[in-house]
C-alpha cells in the first residue's frame, strides 16, 4: 500500500487527514469531550512550536544572512507576492466565504521547513540556503502571517486583537523561542530522535483538525460546502501553484541566481505550511470557522507535495551545465 501511495506521489499523511475529517464529521467532540479535545489541542499546538524553536540551528539562521538576496526574493514570494495572488482569487464570485478566506488565508502562511529542503536536495540545489529561507520563513510567519490576515480578512490591523496577541505569545512565540533557547542542551536529543519527534509533530496536527473540524461539523459545514466549490479549490490552487512558479522563475533569471538558488526559490517560494498554517487558524478565527479556512490549505498541501515531488526527481536528472532556460522549463512543468 505504501509502496502504490509513493508511485502515485501521494502522501501517507493525506489519508489520515482525511481519516480525521471523516472521523471529525461522524463523531465530532461535544459537551465536555469539546472542552478536553480543545485543551488537548492547545497543548499539541505548544509543543509543536517548541520542537520547531529546538530544530532552528542559530548557525544556518546566522550563515543565511550572507545570501541576503536570495532569501529577500524568497520571503518577497512567500509574504507579498503570494498573498496579492490570494487577494486576486477572494475576488473570484461563487465560492462560499468561508472556504474563500480559507483560499486567501494559505497564500498568507510561511514555507514548509522539512519538504521544502527535501525537494531542493533531491533536486541537487543549495540546501544550506534552503535551510536558512525556510527557517526564516517560519520564525517570521508567527508575526508576519497573523498581521497579514487582520488587514486582508478579519478586518484590518487594528482589529488584530489584544487577545489574539496574548494567545499567538503564549501558546506560539513562548514555546518556540523556549525550545530554541534550550537548543544547546536538547538539540543532539532532538537530532537523534527526530524521527520519533516528527511523528509528534504530525499528531499534533490530527489533533488539531479533529477539534476544529469537529466544531465546523456542528456548525453545519457539509451543508453550507459543495463538491463543485472544493473541485473550485482544486482548480484554483493548482492556479496559484503555477503562478507562483512561474514568478519565482523569472525573479530567479531577472536577479541571476545561479541553478541551485534557483531550486531553492522554487521550492522554498511556493510552498505553505500546514504545520504552521493550522495551529495559526485555531488561534485567529472563531472555533466553527477553523474547519472551513483550513480546508483550502489541506488541498493546496497535498497539491504542492505531488507537483514539487515530480519536479525534484525531473530537475536531479539535469546534466551538469545547465542552459538559461532551465527555470522557465521548470515552472512550466508545474502547469
Amino acid at each position: 500500500m505504501l509502496r502504490l501511495l509513493h508511485r502515485l506521489n501521494i502522501d501517507p499523511y493525506l489519508l489520515l487527514l482525511v481519516s480525521t475529517v471523516g472521523l471529525a464529521s461522524l463523531a465530532p467532540p461535544q459537551g465536555a469531550a469539546t472542552e478536553i479535545v480543545g485543551g488537548v489541542a492547545d497543548a499539541a499546538i505548544a509543543l509543536l512550536f517548541f520542537l520547531h524553536g529546538a530544530k532552528l540551528s542559530r548557525a544556518a539562521v546566522l550563515d543565511g544572512v550572507r545570501a541576503w538576496k536570495l532569501h529577500l526574493t524568497v520571503a518577497c514570494l512567500t509574504f507579498v507576492i503570494f498573498p496579492m495572488l490570494g487577494l486576486g482569487v477572494w475576488a473570484i464570485p461563487g465560492v462560499e466565504p468561508s472556504l474563500r478566506s480559507g483560499l486567501l488565508f494559505l497564500t498568507l502562511l510561511p514555507s514548509t521547513v522539512q519538504s521544502s529542503i527535501a525537494f531542493t536536495a533531491i533536486a541537487r540545489g543549495n540546501v544550506a540556503a534552503a535551510v536558512c529561507s525556510a527557517s526564516f520563513s517560519n520564525l517570521a510567519g508567527i508575526f508576519i502571517t497573523p498581521l497579514l490576515t487582520a488587514m486582508f480578512i478579519t478586518g484590518n490591523a487594528r482589529g488584530f486583537s489584544a487577545d489574539a496577541i496574548v494567545a499567538i505569545s503564549l501558546q506560539l512565540l513562548l514555546p518556540f523561542l523556549t525550545g530554541h533557547l534550550l537548543r544547546p542542551w536538547i538539540g543532539s536529543f532532538v537530532q537523534r530522535h527526530k524521527q520519533v519527534l516528527g511523528y509528534t509533530d504530525r499528531a499534533s496536527i490530527l489533533l488539531v483538525v479533529y477539534s476544529a473540524f469537529g466544531a465546523a461539523v456542528l456548525e453545519g459545514i457539509w451543508r453550507k460546502v459543495t463538491l463543485g466549490e472544493m473541485g473550485l479549490v482544486v482548480a484554483l490552487s493548482l492556479t496559484l501553484l503555477a503562478a507562483i512558479m512561474t514568478i519565482g522563475s523569472m525573479m530567479s533569471r531577472m536577479f541571476g541566481f545561479s541553478v541551485e538558488d534557483r531550486i531553492v526559490v522554487l521550492f522554498c517560494g511556493s510552498k505553505k505550511s500546514l504545520a504552521t498554517g493550522v495551529p495559526l487558524a485555531g488561534v485567529l478565527f472563531p472555533a466553527a470557522q477553523v474547519g472551513a479556512i483550513i480546508l483550502p490549505l489541506m488541498f493546496f498541501h497535498q497539491i504542492q507535495l505531488m507537483v514539487c515531488a515530480v519536479l525534484a526527481r525531473k530537475i536531479a536528472n539535469r546534466p551538469d551545465i545547465e542552459s538559461a532556460q532551465y527555470p522557465d522549463t521548470m515552472a512550466a512543468s508545474a502547469r
